[in-house]
Order: structure tokens, then sequence, then C-alpha cells
């Protein structure tokens, strides 16, 4: 058993408890005089830089040392000017950033301007997430990526805190602390910190910085138990990035006094009155947060009037109240496995903003007026009032479309039954025109986790999605799309949701892959989403699909939020927003916010004035937090199957190669789950790797083909990592 080497840990620690020193006043005319004069003999300097002394001496710094000293600490702290080693240097190249994530052996920037910059591991300098930095850009590698090295840290986070679990370090003689988000251990201090043993998974916070990321010294802040829990490793991970997961008192105390007063008389002023109409929502089996119904009619020339009626969640969070600094600073709703850190609280997303059967609910009603051949031909927007009349699940409704509902089912829904199949009729040729626009049809690569009464994952599943979820799927999409045309055509600010189109370099090497793999590439001069969409109706029924399908996800730029409206590449729309979900993103939020004001009068120049950089602020902050959440749901999936392949090892499981790398093949199998097959595991010969392609043995020819279809064993689990490591079977 490994133990606490205290006379390491001791030699390990910086003397980081230092006296405080009080700084006195500084001339404020000296200081501008040592700060211009400091630039100055910086320029002339040989190669811009100079040593403390000859630069004090220079300035003549004894006419003020504390003045001098000053400008100097606040022109590198500006990044003006950089420190290294003994030398001060004028920097010239160089730009301010943050530290945004941190990645095993590599991490992103972004400077002022939102712009992120891919830094390797041996450029980050020890920086941390949220460290303020001095950085310059560098010669890309691949792909365009903008790529940078940090010069110098010109502030540290106040948030150090890491999740991770305790190691043995490699000549095994004491514990050291292994980083979820790093590749290398870094010291403990065994005096302050709580008690940790081998393989647990625990919080730290570093309290001492080296200048690469494995001389941190860092005490244990919380100890979470055996890593060998899914539930433990995500506890540890949401702790850790300062996912706010219980409310404040005060935005608490907020929600339950919205959901006791209810709906007054004067809530109901100046609103449309629906009460009487059939509206219903259809949700899953367990959702509690209700925000979006639906309604439709068909009208004598065969056309469409399509309502889609949104929870009015802006009616009840207001601007510049708590809740809605909870709500921006939450940004979304985070969904994984059986549970949800949600972005308001329940008072509101499960109470008086929630959408539930035969209960008076404030809404924004979206009025489509439809063609008979299902084009969108004028949007209209309405404050209004519901009451909606079924409370619809996704597996009931398809019951009922496919016509194997039971009779309790069937009473149930006696009162929607027809406007649900009117809705399957509308949708199918919404769906004909988006296919027609050429919206490619990428499919899930996400898998159902299945837990028992305990929060272990006891099964995997590919998540399918029948008539009823298409439906309202295609509902939605309209009324996003509403949304953003009604902005864009009356010229106020919104929070748009966009996906530009992919880079000129990720579709030549998603086209070269295709070659190889023997499908033909639409050929086009500029890529058009109709492109894709043809590219993989030719391949659905191949074997290596799945591949395609992946290769083309990871060619697509990522979907992000802007105040600017640049189109949405992956639904081939013009405008699009995100309207139908404020009870879980923020975005739909001050989308509801915007247009209400719209609504009471409010003209476009008021509008702009009032919400143009609320809008900028917010489309940025909530493309953040969305990251963060689909990255946290990333990581619960690989725990959690991990948790399930666990109790699975030495079985064996069909899957395809989905990616190869140097130092290895990644295999998806039938359940979804993804492990690595490592070179070093396949049988003995002589391999040549071709990076993305193939791994081939010269011996005996036998090659391991991106898209293959191969047998394989689960040979290990880690759940605190989500690695699963693979063999091939006999």
């Amino acid at each position: 058993m490994a133990r606490h080497n205290r006379k390491h840990e001791q030699r390990k620690q910086h003397h980081g408890h230092q006296p405080k020193i009080v700084a006195r006043p500084v001339n404020p005319k000296l200081l501008e005089e040592y700060t211009r004069k400091i630039q100055i003999f910086l320029k002339t300097a040989n190669m811009n830089r100079m040593k403390k002394n000859d630069l004090a001496n220079k300035c003549r710094w004894k006419r003020s040392p504390s003045a001098f000293n000053s400008a100097l600490e606040q022109l590198v702290h500006e990044g003006v000017i950089r420190k290294e080693r003994n030398f001060y240097y004028l920097c010239q190249d160089s730009f301010r950033a943050e530290t945004v994530r941190i990645h095993s052996g590599f991490g992103f920037i972004r400077d002022e301007k939102g712009t992120e910059y891919f830094v390797a591991g041996k450029y980050l300098l020890g920086s941390l997430v949220g460290d303020k930095v001095l950085a310059r850009s560098i010669p890309p590698r691949v792909d365009g990526t903008k790529e940078a090295e940090v010069l110098s840290i010109l502030e540290e986070s106040s948030q150090t805190r890491l999740s991770g679990r305790i190691v043995l370090s490699e000549d095994g003689e004491f514990l050291r602390f292994l980083p979820d988000n790093m590749n290398l251990t870094m010291h403990i201090s065994y005096k302050e910190s709580e008690n940790y043993h081998l393989n647990d998974k625990v919080i730290c916070t570093v309290i001492s910085r080296g200048e690469r990321h494995r001389d941190h010294l860092v005490k244990v802040l919380m100890n979470f138990g055996s890593t060998d829990s899914a539930e433990n490793c995500m506890n540890a991970k949401i702790m850790a990035q300062n996912i706010p997961v219980e409310f404040t008192p005060e935005t608490l105390r907020q929600a339950e006094k919205l959901q006791q007063d209810g709906i007054t008389d004067f809530d109901l002023e100046n609103r449309l009155d629906l009460r009487n109409e059939i509206i219903f929502t259809i949700d899953g089996a367990h959702s509690k947060d209700l925000d979006d119904a639906v309604s439709v009619e068909k009208k004598p020339d065969g056309g469409y009037v399509l309502g889609v009626h949104i929870a009015d969640v802006s009616h009840y969070v207001r601007n510049g109240t708590p809740l809605d600094a909870e709500a921006f600073e939450r940004g979304t709703s985070i969904y994984y496995a059986d549970k949800v850190i949600p972005m308001l609280p329940k008072a509101l997303s499960n109470g008086i903003c929630s959408l539930n059967p035969d209960e008076d609910r404030l809404t924004i009603s979206c009025i489509m007026q439809i063609s008979p051949e299902g084009d969108l031909l004028e949007g209209k927007f309405y404050k209004s009032v519901i009451r909606s009349k079924v409370r619809g699940v996704y597996d009931e409704c398809n019951q009922i479309l496919d016509g194997s509902a039971p009779a309790g089912i069937q009473e149930k829904y006696a009162p929607v039954a027809g406007m649900l199949r009117l809705l399957d009729e509308l949708s199918t040729k919404l769906e004909h025109l988006r296919k027609l626009r050429g919206a490619p049809e990428l499919e899930s690569t996400e898998s159902a986790l299945i837990l028992d009464e305990n929060g272990i994952c006891v099964g995997l599943a590919p998540i399918e999605r029948g008539r009823s979820e298409c439906i309202i799927e295609s509902c939605m999409l309209s009324a996003n799309e509403c949304s953003a045309k009604l902005a864009r055509e009356n010229h106020f600010p919104l929070v748009y949701r966009v996906h530009e189109n992919p880079s000129p370099e990720r579709i030549e090497t998603l086209k070269n892959m295709l070659l190889r793999l023997g499908a033909e590439p639409p050929k086009f001069s500029e890529i058009q989403p109709k492109d894709i969409q043809q590219l993989l109706d030719e391949c659905r029924n191949e074997t290596w699909f799945p591949v395609v399908n992946s290769l083309t996800l990871r060619s697509m730029a990522k979907a992000k939020y802007s105040h600017e409206p640049l189109g949405h590449f992956g639904l081939a729309l013009k405008d699009y927003a995100h309207f139908t979900s404020p009870i879980r993103r923020y975005p739909d939020l001050a989308v509801h916010r915007i247009i209400s004001d719209f609504l009471a009068g409010a003209s476009s120049d008021w509008l702009q004035k009032r919400y143009a950089k609320f809008a900028e602020n917010a489309g940025l902050h909530s493309s953040d937090t969305e990251l963060r959440a689909v990255q946290l749901e990333r990581e619960a999936d690989a725990c959690y199957s991990a948790e399930y392949m666990q109790s699975h090892t030495g079985e064996t499981f069909h899957g395809v190669i989905t990616s190869v790398t140097e130092f290895g093949l990644y295999v998806t199998l039938e359940n979804r789950a993804e492990g690595l097959l490592h070179v070093n595991d396949l049988p003995e010969g002589q391999y040549e790797i071709e990076d993305g392609w193939y791994i081939k043995d010269s011996l005996s020819g036998r090659e391991f083909k991106l898209g293959n279809l191969l047998d394989v064993v689960c040979a290990r689990a880690d759940v605190n990592s989500g690695h699963i490591d693979l063999i091939l079977a006999e």
C-alpha cells in the first residue's frame, strides 16, 4: 500500500503563505511618467527586452521606487509588457485572453473579441481555467485552426477547484492527485487535506502554483468515495466546474411567491384567450417542465392553422431580478442519466410555468398559416392564456398513431386523437419540405442509460424516435423560424441560433475519407446542406453508414447563439432562433422578453437601445453554458456506459470501427458504447498505421480499416475516465 511521504511533500510545497504587504499611495503623475518611460526604453532596447536593473536605472527609479514598481506591475498586468526569467519584454504581437477549457494534453483560450485559440499542453504555462493570460498566435498545424501560446499569466483565477482521483506516484512511494482533464499528476499537501485513499474520487484546490501543471500543489477539499461509481464521479465533476446545483434562498423565495400568487385578472389583460381551444402537450413520460403545447386545424382550402403555445416564462422572470440573474448564470438546464440541474426553481419549472393539463397558464402563442403543401405563409405572435386538455406522452401518442393503443390510452386521448392525426399529416408535409430544402438528416449517436433503484447503470440502448417525437420537432422548428423572421423583418435585436457553413478544410478531409470508403461525394464548388443530405442518402444502407454519420458530424461547425442572423446550415434555414424552451434555455427566455416588448408596441429604435447589448451578452454567455452542459452530459454518458460495461468484462460485442488513430481503433458497439482497441493489443505483427484510415499488418496482410465490422471483447472499463478497453474476440 502506498504511504504519504511527508518529507517529499514538505520539499515540494511552495512558500505560498507570504506576509501581506500594504502598498503606499503612489503619485499619479510619477506613475504616468514611469509607465511612458518603461515603454520607450523597451521599444529602443535590443530585441525589445531589458533586465529589471538596467530598465530601472534608465528610468531613474530612485526618485520613487514605489511608482516605478507599480508602473512595471501594471504594464505586465495589462499585457503591454511581459516578464520572462530576468528580462522584461515589450509585447508587440500579443493579446490578452482567458483560459476557458483544458483537456488531456491541451487547452483553449479566448481573446477579448471572443475568438478561440487551441493551445498545446507545453504552451499552456501551467494556466488553469479562468486565468487571465497574455498570449500570442502561432502558425496552425491542421485544418486552419487558430493556435496560440501562453506567454505569461496576468491574473490567476480565484476558482481553482479540480476533480480527479488519487493515484500512485510513478515510483509507487506516495499518493498523488490526477485531475480529470489532464494526463499528469500533482503534489498533494498532506497536512492541509481531508482524508484520502488510493482510487478515491476527490475535489482538490490549487494552493500554490508551479511553472507547469505537474508542479502545482493541491489540497483535498472533499472525498466522494470510490471512482467505480459513476454517480460519485459526476458529483465531483459538477462541483469542480462550479455548476450551481442549489438555488439561492432569495431566488427560491421569489419563485415560491410567484407560484403562490397564481394568475390574477391583471395578468390576463390584453391576452388572447385560448382556454376553450383544444390544445395539448406531448413530452416524455418523466418530464415535469412542460413548456410547449400544440394545436392545429384544417382550413377549407386544405391549408392548416398551426398553433405553438409556449410558457410565458418572461412574465415571471423579469429583468434585473434574482431569478433572472441566476437563470442567466446557469444558462441552461443540464440533463444527465436520470438527473436534472434545472435553470429555474421547481416552483416555476414544474409549477406556475409548466403547461399542466386542466390548469390556466400564461403563454406566448405563435399562430402559423400553412399552405396545403406545408409552406409557411405567415406567423403571428400573441400574448395568450391556454388550458391544456391532455398531458400527452410520446410512447402513448405513438400507440394512438400506429393503432396499437389499449382502451385506457384511447380513452385518455379521445379529446385530441383527431388533432393528433392531423398534426401527423401536417408534420409529414413539413418533413418533406425540409428534405427538399436539403437539411441533412444526421442520426443521433447517443444511447439511453437504464439505471436501477440505486442509480447504477444496468443497461444501454440506442435512442429511438417515434412519430410523435417527429411531430413536435416539426412544430417547434416552424415556431423557431417564425420568431427569427419576426425580428429580422422588423429590425429589432434577438438571440439567434446560428450554424455556420463547415470550413473548406474539413469538407475536403471528409471528401477524401468518403472516397476511400467507397462513397461518391457530390460535386460542388461551395458546400450546401443538400450536398450533405445527398451524401447521407447514398450510403444510408451501407454497413459503414455509422462512420459516414460520425465523420459528417465532425465536419460540421458547432451551432451557437449570436446576436447576428447568420442562418442555420444544418436546418437549411435563413431564419432561426430558439423560442420554444424558455423553462430550460436562457436564449429562449431572452427571445420571449424581446418579443413581448415588441408586441406591447415598442419601436425598433427603442428595442435596439434596450436589447442590442443584452442580446450580444446573452448569446455569448449562453454559448458557453451550453458547451459546459454538453461536455458534462458527454462525460456522464461515458462514465455510466463504463459503469455498465464494467459488469460485462469478458463478454463479446459486435461493433464497427468508427475512428482510427496512431494508438489504436475506436469501435462503436451495437449499444452505442465506444471503446478503444489499442494497437498494442492487436495480434503480434508489424503494423503500419495511417492515422484516420487503417492499421495494417505488413506480415500477414490483415487490415483493420475505418468502417470494418469487428467482434471485440470488453477487457476493462474505467468509470472515472469513461474509457472502455477492448481486445479482439477469438
